[in-house]
């Protein structure tokens, strides 16, 4: 038989999910992606309580700032540039920006309490890390989730070398053993540095998640969705039309692939249920009084 494809081979995955797990979802887009989809079918998850984060800094300062439970304070907010009259903090997507400081602290704080309360019971975290580059508010030196689009000169931009990014997974590894760990990287590339440029972030961040999970196998596994992407659905008929982002269709396989890897038969049954009816109550049209 002629092969028009090289397949990924994903196995079955030791740790998985299922409809009894309360699971964190936390990461690049591609994890607002998977974890939309996972609460669709039913499961109980909370996917990025501060919005997107795309290095895996940022995870962790997340990850901790939900262990820790330390409301968001003035000390907090910035006023975010390009004339946008918004407020938000380095730590939050824009998402959550708000008109003024109290309205974010009010929105910002109501999420963290949700997302804390449920951090402290999740068992399971899907992690999906997206660039190893980082941006540092030269002013404290700290590494922020979003540059809220102020001049980029207060701002230094750096990469974590290999050995950064396994101490940082290691960290979260070590700071909450009683979770269980799966990794991915995004397929979603990062062009502003040129190909080779996203290859050579994208193997950082590899390379430091085979080591993590070598160090933790009882605890941690990888999913190899950007190896789907790039080897298997290379043909760019399966990205959108940035030709970065994968289409709809390649979402779709993805998602397929991950349900392989992570979900027994019987509860993908009832995902898969669950996310018809979920569907179907979308087109339901309202009654009038």
């Amino acid at each position: 038989m002629i092969r028009l494809q090289t397949t990924v081979e994903t196995g079955r995955s030791r740790i998985g999910i299922s409809r009894q797990d309360k699971i964190l979802v936390i990461g690049s887009c591609f994890a607002d992606t998977i974890g939309l989809r996972l609460k669709n079918c039913g499961l109980d998850v909370v996917v990025n309580p501060f919005g997107t984060q795309y290095n895996p800094v940022s995870v962790f300062n997340s990850m901790a700032r939900l262990s820790s439970g330390i409301p968001f304070t003035k000390d907090d907010c910035v006023e975010m540039g390009a004339g946008a009259g918004l407020v938000c903090a380095f730590s939050h997507h824009t998402s959550f920006a708000r008109k003024t400081q109290e309205e974010f602290l009010e929105n910002a704080n109501k999420e963290l309490g949700a997302a804390c309360a449920f951090f402290k019971e999740c068992n399971k975290v899907i992690i999906t890390l997206g660039t190893s580059w980082v941006f540092k508010w030269k002013e404290t030196g700290d590494v922020v989730s979003n540059c809220l689009k102020l001049d980029a000169k207060g701002f230094l931009r750096e990469q974590l070398s290999i050995s950064q990014v396994e101490m940082t997974l290691i960290g979260m590894l070590r700071s909450w053993p009683d979770k269980e760990f799966i990794f991915t990287v995004s397929p979603i590339r990062h062009m502003s540095d040129g190909a080779h440029g996203n290859q050579v972030s994208k193997a950082r961040l590899l390379m430091a998640v085979d080591r993590a999970c070598d160090s933790f196998p009882e605890k941690c596994e990888y999913f190899p969705a950007y190896e789907i992407m790039l080897d298997e659905l290379r043909d760019y008929r399966f990205y959108a039309e940035d030709l970065c982002h994968p289409s709809s269709l390649a979402q779709e396989i993805i998602w397929e692939r991950f349900l392989d890897f992570a979900v027994s038969p019987e509860d993908r049954e009832a995902m898969e249920t669950a996310e018809k009816q979920y569907r179907r109550a979308l087109h339901i049209p309202h009654q009038k009084g």
